[in-house]
């Protein structure tokens, strides 16, 4: 099934790649050295996003009742209530604190990256080269010194960001496809010292010594520093009154698997195929594998688990997804840009089942898209955290599962 073939501009959300680098040698491990902070510079020079006429909205299905009990009002028990972004018991002050979105690059020179594991969504999206990039959602971000290496935004990365009303960083140029989205008052965000950037934060970012890696994938958010700069901007931590919840899972002691019990299955699924594309996943082969004793996907790239610097833990989600969304090539360099509004084809695979149906986003900018099955019942997720992988549409016979 084809995704809408439609991009929705600006307000409604078109959006850019970036240039990636080729591969380097991972470095012998370290002692933590001191970071020492300084401006940063790239190179990427990006161009302004064509105007696309946007689709009529749709009346949205609302959510129907659910064989499978599921989280409905949150309420705080010995200071902790059940998280919007992965449905787990946490302190009350991470659940109710609005999350940030980090920009990370994800092809080879970048490996590993630090502090990943912690994050309750990762969105994932090609950008130019046929390579992917990644932007964590964090709301466990207070027992971390770093996250990075950080790289530069694309705008769909940036609307993306909005539909969770999480605070955007970034590192890297800004102009021209994202320099007027970013600096808008509606997107909050914590950016390095570059072009493009009208109010920067630098305090945030610092480089750490990576012997055999290229400059541009030694730069950190440093936690601390990010605090600073969101009091200094005076940034607001509590979600808007309106905040619309990304998911909706499984009650404590429920399984989501169970309300779908004529489903397929799945256990590996390959966003790009088993052989890669040219849709964007084709460089390094992503591929998640299902562990029934569990209930986790654990992700490979590169023929080997991808880990977080931190532990060398593997990445390990509850839940993954397919969002097809219709990709236009922009210019001769190869950016990109996605239609992250609007409708188009779904597949959640949770609890090694596979749901198709689609995902709808028509109420604005700070509301995220919404996972529905065949017959317009919002899916029900299992608890923990979710991998999104963003499958351009033109390329979409390509991914697969079995």
């Amino acid at each position: 099934m084809k995704a809408m073939k439609k991009l929705v501009l600006a307000a409604v959300g078109l959006s850019v790649c970036m240039a990636l680098a080729g591969c380097g040698k991972k470095p012998v491990p370290e002692p933590a050295p001191e970071p020492a902070v300084e401006k940063v510079e790239e190179t990427e020079v990006e161009k302004k996003e064509p105007e696309v006429e946007q689709e009529a909205p749709e009346a949205q299905a609302p959510p129907a009742a659910q064989g499978v009990p599921v989280i409905l009002e949150r309420q705080t028990v010995n200071g902790k209530r059940q998280s919007y972004l992965t449905g787990q018991w946490k302190d009350e002050k991470v659940v109710t604190r609005r999350p940030i979105a980090v920009m990370i690059p994800n092809n080879s020179p970048a490996m590993p990256q630090y502090g990943i594991s912690r994050a309750s969504i990762i969105y994932e999206a090609p950008v130019e080269g046929r390579i992917t990039r990644l932007m964590g959602i964090f709301e466990d971000f207070d027992g971390l010194d770093r996250i990075g290496p950080v790289r530069s935004s694309r705008d769909y990365f940036v609307y993306v960001a909005m539909g969770y009303e999480a605070i955007y960083c970034n590192w890297g140029l800004a102009v021209p496809y994202v320099e007027e989205l970013i600096n808008r008052d509606s997107v909050q965000n914590i950016s390095a010292a570059v072009e493009g950037i009208h109010n920067p934060a630098q305090e945030a970012f610092g480089r750490v010594s990576r012997p055999g890696y290229a400059k541009e994938f030694t730069g950190y958010l440093f936690i601390d520093g990010m605090m600073k700069a969101a009091s200094r901007l005076g940034y607001n931590w509590s979600y808007d009154s309106a905040y619309v919840p990304p998911f909706t899972f499984a009650a404590d002691n429920a399984r989501a698997e169970n309300n779908y019990g004529s489903a397929p299955g799945a256990t590996l699924i390959y966003p790009g195929g088993q052989s890669g594309n040219k849709g964007g996943y084709g460089a390094y082969n992503p591929y998640f594998e299902y562990n029934a004793q569990d209930g986790l996907y654990r992700r490979y790239q590169n023929g080997s688990a991808q880990t977080d610097e931190i532990d060398g833990s593997q990445l390990a989600v509850s839940n993954v997804v397919f969002q097809y969304c219709h990709g236009e090539v922009r210019d001769s360099h190869d950016y990109l840009a996605f239609g992250v509004h609007g409708e188009g084809k779904a597949i959640v695979f949770t609890g090694g089942k596979v749901i198709e149906g689609t995902w709808k986003r028509y109420n604005g900018d700070a509301t995220p898209a919404k996972f529905y099955d065949k017959s317009g019942k919002e899916i029900i997720f299992n608890q923990g955290k979710t991998w999104i992988c963003n499958i351009w549409d033109e390329y979409g016979q390509f991914a697969e599962y079995k």
